[in-house]
């Protein structure tokens, strides 16, 4: 069966966070809820294979990624930026043209900042995107809520951490699916 292209390819999909960084964080909307379902893309996409990457803007000022997900994301270091959008870093694009990736699946801060102008740079540059909104946010509601829809009305495509792992994992009854089921509980 072939499956709506519409939906994550694990061998095709690349998980980037943007700028959930210690100084900034704590004044979004729902900052925990955040934080949270980032975690689980994380550890979900370690499971699966799923390359990741993460940005931080200016952290001499906004300070490195919170705590509870540099814990997650170890050793490998962030992407760092000036540019809102996260397309104008060569050190992340560059990697995601060699592993052929088409699909890239976005969390992050700020929604209608660099979530946005990232989400439409990666689309003009061929790739399908996906907004985890769950693990996205803006410090005001109003924001978020508008660079949702903009997004979708430019072809984003919007999901949650849970449903984006289970499309990456794409069948049950095997480790994979025991570990990203503890995971999503």
């Amino acid at each position: 069966m072939t499956r709506h292209p519409n939906l994550l390819q694990q061998k095709e999909t690349a998980l980037v966070i943007i700028d959930i960084q210690e100084r900034i964080h704590k004044v979004m909307a729902e900052p925990a809820r955040v934080i949270d379902n980032t975690a689980k893309l994380i550890r979900g996409c370690k499971v699966l294979g799923v390359p990741l990457y993460y940005t931080e803007q200016y952290p001499k000022g906004l300070g490195p990624t919170v705590e509870p997900l540099r814990v997650l994301l170890g050793e490998q270091p962030p992407i760092i930026k000036s540019r809102f959008s996260v397309c104008c870093e060569t050190e992340l694009v560059q990697p995601l043209q060699d592993l052929r990736i088409k699909q890239i699946l976005l969390a992050g801060i700020e929604a209608h900042v660099c979530c946005l102008q990232s989400a439409l740079d990666f689309q003009n540059m061929g790739f399908q995107v996906h907004l985890a909104a769950d693990a996205t946010s803006s410090r005001q509601a109003f924001h978020y809520d508008w660079a949702l829809q903009r997004m979708q009305q430019n072809g984003v495509t919007l999901t949650n951490a849970e449903s984006a792992l289970f499309e990456l994992l794409e069948v049950s009854g095997t480790d994979q699916f025991k570990q990203i089921s503890a995971i999503i509980k």
